[in-house]
């Protein structure tokens, strides 16, 4: 493996083959770091550094300079040229940036590329109501391999909480249950507690209602729980498998 690498689009897909006809299997978004394991004219297979998953992006646009000092902290922030005229691009939440310049309004993270200073938080901040982040997200589509603004899954969801407080949590459902050693069995719930099932998570927002990315209803949706529960088990016979807790 060679040298850590930065990746410097606002976002990318991560394929399992290198191919745009391929299955998407997550994404990599603006600052976020990696590993090149091969390449060619046209991709890179990667592995990203904070999870450690491997797959294949688009070769272009990625540094090895890169020493981020600030997150977005908004679900998506507009990104503005020299003459602060909007463009049609975004970074999304939790994009990692260095700031080069600032004025009262506005911070320039690369040359030419500007976005409002309200919209960010510094490297090391931690938000701490973790409500404030899955709410974000809310209406947001669901999109299998998503974790933006413009789709996400559930795992990811999860994952994103982690990130944005540099910690690090599995992409994956499947590793985010085997990851989670805090877990118990309940039958009442309260805030915090993430219910796993095979291949699904969601997260209570308080002892009644959860928040997930769910297929069935194509967004990020609050739903009760019982009624989750109950709809899960009737339509994919799913049951719960494990209850955790969001801990950081």
């Amino acid at each position: 493996m060679k040298n850590n690498y930065f990746y410097k689009k606002p976002l990318s897909n991560i394929y399992k083959k290198p191919s745009k006809v391929s299955e998407v299997i997550s994404q990599i978004i603006y600052g976020e770091k990696f590993k090149i394991l091969s390449k060619n004219k046209s991709w890179l297979r990667i592995k990203t550094s904070f999870d450690n998953y491997i797959g294949y992006i688009e070769n272009e646009n990625y540094t090895v300079n890169h020493n981020p000092t600030h997150k977005v902290s908004s679900l998506k922030v507009n990104i503005f040229d020299k003459q602060k005229n909007i463009t049609k691009h975004f970074l999304p939440f939790a994009a990692k940036i260095l700031i080069i310049q600032e004025n009262k309004n506005f911070v320039e993270f690369e040359k030419n590329k500007w976005i409002i200073k309200k919209y960010i938080k510094r490297i090391d901040h931690v938000e701490k109501d973790y409500l404030k982040i899955l709410k974000l997200f809310l209406k947001t589509k669901y999109v299998w391999g998503g974790k933006t603004y413009k789709g996400i899954d559930c795992s990811a969801i999860l994952q994103l909480l982690y990130y944005y407080n540099n910690k690090f949590y599995p992409r994956d459902t499947k590793d985010q249950l085997k990851y989670s050693k805090n877990s118990y069995e309940r039958k009442k719930f309260k805030k915090g507690d993430i219910i796993f099932w095979e291949g699904h998570v969601a997260i209570c927002i308080d002892d009644k209602k959860l928040i997930h990315a769910y297929g069935p209803e194509k967004k990020v949706i609050i739903m009760p729980i019982n009624k989750t529960l109950e709809r899960i088990e009737r339509t994919v016979k799913l049951i719960v498998k494990k209850v955790s807790f969001i801990e950081y």
